[in-house]
């Protein structure tokens, strides 16, 4: 584009978003960490369901010396449901990092900003832009989409060697007065109107400047490679009551779902017999299959099956030992962290 025309983009582009903007909590402040949660907590998390969430982490951890100080029990219960748990460990770490190594400040500088655990690219960029001003274009899947159809650009976006082009492509247009909006509408427009398939072209503010509208080839970006197939993994999930307390099953402190509460968890191939766990087989007299759920994670999909189990009458609490097992109450259960796939069992338990 000629500088004219980059002009005239930047004005009808922010005009449509000065009108039509998402009128989310985190657009209200253009303070870093604030901007820093709501980035952290929206990878991979549809907006809607963020709210609430974002609203509740930052009353509890207004400051991030509150987040660097945060009882880790405490913190995963309040993102219990969100999923994707490293994110929080990894927002602890970083807290903890600013405390220690910028004095309790947010760094200014997008490389310093990048050096905190679990800050990307994409939010570096975005923190950089909305909170200090820096024309960094933030890449996500939406702008991705966007600039693909702006420009024609064929190059592959599940490529890590194609955001260079893209980020090329978005410096020679990127607001220079107002770089967190633009990034911003940008979003929005991906998000509200150039959709992956039935893009609305007839209201997009950009159409006069989009190539592969005037050449009427939108569908074709943006190119990006089939992903690799989910691996499928089976579990059968062992619901044992004694008066008003669950035996449940604290998962290791490293790996998938690290310290977060599951009933007992067996993995079994597609389609087995139940398969009581080993420490239970003798004192289950009874039990009964309720029912499926499945869970699906960035890699991987859970399929488990709820067993129901009925004990002997003279079982005690004490008397059924399990690695890493306690048992615990409803009441017990709301101050501590359940796996995603541990809520959905509860629901259908529930059901039933």
């Amino acid at each position: 584009m000629k500088q004219t025309k980059i002009e005239n983009f930047n004005k009808d582009l922010l005009n449509w978003y000065d009108l039509n903007k998402k009128l989310l909590p985190w657009r209200m402040t253009l303070e870093p960490y604030k901007i820093w949660i709501s980035e952290i907590m929206s990878q991979q998390t549809q907006v809607e369901t963020v709210i609430p969430y974002y609203k509740r982490f930052i009353d509890k951890y207004p400051t991030l010396r509150d987040l660097a100080e945060a009882d880790d029990a405490e913190l995963l219960k309040l993102w219990e449901g969100l999923g994707y748990y490293s994110r929080v460990r990894n927002l602890k770490s970083g807290a903890q990092q600013v405390m220690n190594e910028f004095g309790g400040k947010f760094p200014t500088q997008i490389n310093e900003i990048r050096s905190i655990k679990g800050i990307g690219p994409y939010s570096a960029a975005s923190i950089s832009s909305i909170s200090f001003n820096a024309p960094e274009p933030a890449i996500d899947g939406n702008l991705f989409r966007v600039t693909s159809r702006l420009f024609e650009i064929s190059d592959d976006i599940s490529k890590s060697s194609s955001r260079k082009i893209f980020d090329e492509k978005l410096r020679v247009i990127i607001s220079q007065d107002r770089p967190g909006d633009f990034n911003q509408a940008l979003m929005d427009v991906g998000a509200t109107i150039c959709h992956p398939k039935s893009p609305k072209c007839d209201v997009c503010p950009l159409k006069d400047y989009c190539q592969s509208f005037q050449t009427g080839n939108q569908e074709n970006f943006p190119v990006k490679s089939k992903k690799i197939k989910q691996k499928q993994l089976y579990y059968q999930a062992f619901a044992i009551k004694l008066g008003d307390k669950y035996l449940m099953v604290k998962r290791p402190s490293a790996g998938l779902l690290a310290d977060m509460w599951t009933f007992p968890l067996v993995e079994v191939e597609e389609n087995a017999e139940v398969t009581l766990p080993s420490e239970l087989r003798n004192q289950i007299v009874k039990f009964e299959e309720i029912g499926e759920i499945s869970h699906i994670f960035s890699h991987l999909k859970w399929h488990v099956r709820l067993i129901v189990c009925q004990l002997e009458d003279v079982i005690t609490k004490d008397g059924l030992m399990i690695h890493n097992q306690a048992w615990l109450s409803e009441k017990d259960l709301k101050t501590r962290a359940l796996a995603g796939p541990q809520i959905k069992l509860f629901k259908l338990l529930k059901n039933n």
